[in-house]
């Protein structure tokens, strides 16, 4: 019963592992960006949320209302500011400006709220902990559900936009051809800024839950970006249902990996991480090894 208990755990974690790698593969999947200021933008959307909350009585929800516009404009102007500059410069160029822009993102919220943990826990009441008892030793809590309830709304969200409507036709037209797409009537650039407004919405949302969830200081984006980060992996890097399945894998790993000791939660996510990292490899170059090799005949 501890196993199942563990895993039902692992299951819930993985909703926001999932909604916090939403994002990142999002903008991947679209602009092949691996965007590094991701954790530290989700972190800025939680301190938002945290001032809204504190300086001015707003439930976190309504306060939600008011940040995911913000971080949407932040969004635009990312694009239009630094990644289509940045862009031009090459691949790598992308990388640098975002992690960059992590550093200054980080360091101006050490300046204004200094190395203190903060928590949105104590404005929603007892949601943060209070649970449903399904045995004696299995309970499920009602925030975690929440959690995975809105990466599977937003997850299938994002995959109905991209299939059923023209932001969205023209957004996958763009992935994968931007010139292409110009020349049949695709504002490219309208497109890919659109887009990285949709992916910091998501961002936005996923301060909420570690806001919700956990505590955060002005520092604790890069690890929330590593776990973003390999659970997009994990899943296939721009699959959106593949991202919930990946947060969900690293999820029960971690869960499983703190039942044998408690350095075990991260240790178990990464190993699963490099094990499937290596089962690419080596399973790739071994599909690449028996593919048929055809060779021009001498005229």
């Amino acid at each position: 019963m501890i196993l199942v208990n563990q895993i039902i755990q692992g299951v819930l974690l993985g909703g926001y592992y999932a909604l916090i790698a939403c994002g990142l593969s999002f903008m991947f999947g679209v602009m092949r960006i691996i965007n590094l200021a991701h954790g530290a933008l989700a972190i800025l959307a939680a301190f938002a949320l945290f001032v809204l909350a504190d300086s001015y009585g707003l439930s976190p929800f309504v306060a939600l209302l008011l940040v995911l516009p913000a971080m949407a404009a932040i969004g635009w102007l990312l694009q239009r500011g630094v990644l289509e500059r940045s862009q031009r410069g090459g691949v790598l160029t992308p990388i640098l400006s975002t992690f960059g822009l992590a550093i200054v993102i980080e360091n101006l919220l050490f300046q204004r709220f200094g190395a203190d943990t903060r928590s949105l826990a104590p404005y929603v009441d007892t949601l943060s902990y209070d649970s449903w008892s399904v045995t004696d030793d299995i309970s499920i809590g009602k925030l975690a559900v929440l959690i995975l309830l809105a990466a599977i709304v937003e997850l299938g969200g994002l995959q109905l936009l991209l299939a059923k409507t023209q932001i969205g036709r023209a957004i996958r037209a763009t992935a994968e051809d931007a010139d292409t797409a110009s020349l049949v009537g695709v504002d490219a650039r309208f497109v890919k800024a659109a887009a990285t407004a949709i992916a910091m919405v998501t961002v936005g949302i996923a301060g909420a839950a570690l806001a919700l969830r956990a505590t955060f200081d002005p520092y604790a984006g890069p690890m929330q970006l590593i776990f973003a980060f390999e659970a997009t992996v994990i899943g296939g890097a721009g699959s959106l249902w593949g991202t919930l399945v990946g947060g969900v894998v690293l999820g029960v790993a971690q869960s499983l990996g703190a039942q044998v000791s408690p350095q075990g939660f991260f240790l178990a996510g990464h190993a699963v991480f490099l094990a499937i990292i290596l089962i690419r490899v080596f399973a790739g170059e071994t599909i690449r090894a028996k593919l048929p090799r055809f060779r021009r005949r001498p005229a």
